[in-house]
This record gives structure tokens, C-alpha cells and sequence, in this order.
């Protein structure tokens, strides 16, 4: 009887398409997603390279030769320049390696002052050591640590030619361009958004789902009996749906500013740009996934599995910033990603409105074409 029952469930979840996806396919997709994030080449740990502006206002032999060994360093991608701008770059000079960093380009900038190069690299207690100015944004907590420790590396290997050592070979003054005033914690804006759009594409999943039991129930066939078109249902869907993810937005960053110290005074108008096209595009997407489902079921499967991977991929689970590079750009495919740096463009960095012309593009496209897709695919239910 035990043996009858166990193979029962087991014939019933071999027909239970739903069931098999959520037990077998989505821990192994996330099983390669985290792998890919955690897991580098030859076995190596997936440690990113780490951009960093460099600015040599010294010129001298000293200065050339620890450059050239910070540029010989495989977790460092040393730029002594920004972006070519109309075929042409420009070195880095100290005021725009800074603009670099709150602009969130790189996470960090060394300095290397007039007279760095005449200073001695010494040993011991009170000697004079080479100085250098590091710019670090405090929302990437690693990179200007990795830095700090690669930059001794560097001296003793480029400019001391001595062994290791754990005394400090040159002197850092470390600055934090940016989190003054901002909140105590400056990943609260980070948490907020990535777990506020993960959250929200799960509720505009499960409120998506009332179209498909309108379906079952033969609710949705006396609706469009009237004159009501499928496309002003949708609409009106739309609107409820985005009310209440807007909402959930709200709540989550009021209790962000409550708990947490994050700052909303002179970020409303900016917040709710970015909490309104956000919302929409969620919404768009539980209505498409409502759309393309067959039944209840199958919308849990495919719903848990979208908004894992793209909450995966997209930073809300793990940031993107620590990410490796092509796993960066492949989470600018999901809407995670596009609202969790405009919230951070918002709070953190306090980038004027005009800077969130990308984010605000992307997810209001985003939002027009999950909708004209889930119309056309609601003609299914208007032809029967």
C-alpha cells in the first residue's frame, strides 16, 4: 500500500508540469546563475575587476613604474582616462576622476600627488612614506579594500623589491565622495528597491492571476458580454495593479526612512518617478504572465521562475556591482536591474532628474510592450 501510494504521487507529478518545474528546473537554473556569479574559470573565485580612475599628477620614474604595476594586477582594471568621447580621450585629472567615482563609473580613484615619486619607500615607525589619495564610493564596501591592499602590494613589489611585509609602505588618504547625511547605512536604498521590485513582481504575479480565474469561473465571458473590450479590462487591471505596487513601494521605503535613517526629503518628486514607471512595468508583467498561462498552476510555475531568475539576475538578491562583468550586462535585460539603479541614482548618488531619462525610458518600454503583448494574447478569450 505504502509503494501504491508513493508511486501514485510520483505518476501524478510526472503529469503535473507545474510541480516538476518548481522541483527539478528552477534549482538548477539558480544552481547556474550562482554559479556563474560565485564560480570563476579554472575553479577561481569569481572575484570581478575592480575599475579604478588613476590620476598621476606627479610624472615621475616612481610614479610611472607604480602605475605599471597596479595595470599588472589581474583584479584591477586601471583607467587613466574616461570613455573616448568622439574618437578622443582625455586623461583623468583629479576633479573628474572624483565626478567618475559619484557618477558611479568606477567605484574608486587613486591619486597620485605632485612629489610622490621623491619620497623613499621605508620601513619602520615614523619615516616619511610616499602618500596617495583614495576616492571611494562607500555603496561598493569591497573595492576600495581590495584596492587599499593591492596598493601596499604594489609598492613593495614595483617600488621596494623587498618580501612581504604587513607594515604599511605608503600612506592612503582615504575619502568617501559620497553618503554624507544620505542614511546611516548607505545599501538601504539598494535593499529598499532590490527587494521592493522583486516583492512586487511576485504581487502583480499573483493579482495577474484573477484574469485566469475570471477564465475558469466563466466570469470573464458575461464581462465581455457587456461593453466592456478586453482591452479597457486590461487597462482597468492595469491601473489597480499598479496602485497597489506603487503602494507597496511607498511602504517599503517610508519604513526604509523610518527604521533605517534613509533620507526621502528632496527625493520625493525623483522617487516617485521612478516608483511610477517601476510600478507599471510590474504590473505589465503579471498581466502578460496571466495571459500566457493556461491555468492557476501554471502561472505559479512560470511566475516563481521569472521573478526568481530576473530578481537573480538583475541585483535584487545580490548586488550587481559585485557581480562579474558579463553577468552585469546580462542583468540589464531584466527590469530589476533598470529600477534598482534609478532608485540608487535617486538616494544615493542625488543625480539631477534629467539623469533618469535611461531608467525611465527603459522601464516605460518595457511596460508598453508586456502590455501590447498581453492584449494580443487575450484575443484568445474574446474569440472563444
Amino acid at each position: 500500500m505504502i509503494l501504491a501510494v508513493a508511486k501514485s504521487r510520483l505518476w501524478n507529478l510526472r503529469h503535473d508540469r507545474a510541480a516538476f518545474v518548481l522541483s527539478y528546473v528552477v534549482p538548477i537554473v539558480f544552481f547556474t546563475i550562482f554559479g556563474a556569479i560565485f564560480g570563476g574559470d579554472s575553479g577561481r573565485s569569481a572575484t570581478r575587476k575592480i575599475p579604478v580612475a588613476v590620476v598621476d599628477e606627479d610624472g615621475s620614474e616612481n610614479a610611472r613604474r607604480f602605475v605599471a604595476g597596479l595595470k599588472g594586477e589581474a583584479g584591477l582594471d586601471i583607467r587613466e582616462a574616461p570613455a573616448a568621447r568622439q574618437g578622443s580621450s582625455q586623461a583623468y585629472t583629479a576633479e573628474s576622476a572624483e565626478h567618475a567615482v559619484k557618477n558611479g563609473d568606477v567605484p574608486a580613484a587613486l591619486i597620485l600627488p605632485k612629489g610622490f615619486g621623491s619620497k623613499p619607500v621605508r620601513f619602520g615607525q615614523g619615516a616619511e612614506r610616499p602618500r596617495v589619495t583614495l576616492l571611494a564610493d562607500p555603496s561598493d564596501p569591497v573595492a576600495p579594500e581590495v584596492l587599499s591592499g593591492l596598493v601596499q602590494k604594489v609598492t613593495i613589489t614595483a617600488l621596494a623589491g623587498l618580501p612581504a611585509s604587513s607594515a604599511s609602505l605608503i600612506e592612503i588618504d582615504r575619502r568617501e565622495v559620497l553618503g554624507d547625511k544620505k542614511s546611516r547605512n548607505p545599501m538601504v536604498a539598494f535593499y529598499a528597491a532590490g527587494l521592493g521590485v522583486m516583492f512586487l513582481l511576485f504581487s502583480a504575479a499573483g493579482a495577474g492571476g484573477a484574469l485566469i480565474e475570471e477564465v475558469e469561473t466563466g466570469t470573464l465571458d458575461r464581462i465581455l458580454s457587456t461593453n466592456v473590450s478586453m482591452g479597457r479590462l486590461l487597462g482597468g487591471k492595469l491601473v489597480y495593479l499598479a496602485g497597489l505596487a506603487a503602494s507597496q513601494l511607498t511602504v517599503m521605503f517610508l519604513w526604509g526612512a523610518l527604521v533605517f535613517g534613509l533620507t526621502m526629503r528632496g527625493h520625493w518628486i525623483g522617487f516617485a518617478i521612478m516608483t511610477t514607471c517601476t510600478a507599471l512595468a510590474a504590473s505589465t508583467f503579471g498581466l502578460l504572465l496571466a495571459a500566457i498561462s493556461r491555468s492557476r498552476m501554471q502561472l505559479v510555475a512560470i511566475s516563481n521562475l521569472a521573478v526568481l531568475v530576473m530578481s537573480a539576475l538583475g541585483g535584487s538578491m545580490f548586488p550587481r556591482f559585485l557581480m562579474p562583468p558579463i553577468m552585469q550586462k546580462l542583468g540589464l535585460v531584466t527590469l530589476n536591474a533598470w529600477a534598482i539603479d534609478g532608485f540608487q541614482k535617486v538616494f544615493w548618488r542625488e543625480e539631477p532628474l534629467s539623469r533618469l531619462w535611461p531608467q525611465v525610458l527603459v522601464l516605460t518600454a518595457i511596460a508598453l510592450v508586456f502590455f501590447t503583448l498581453a492584449r494580443r494574447i487575450a484575443r484568445k478569450w474574446e474569440a472563444a
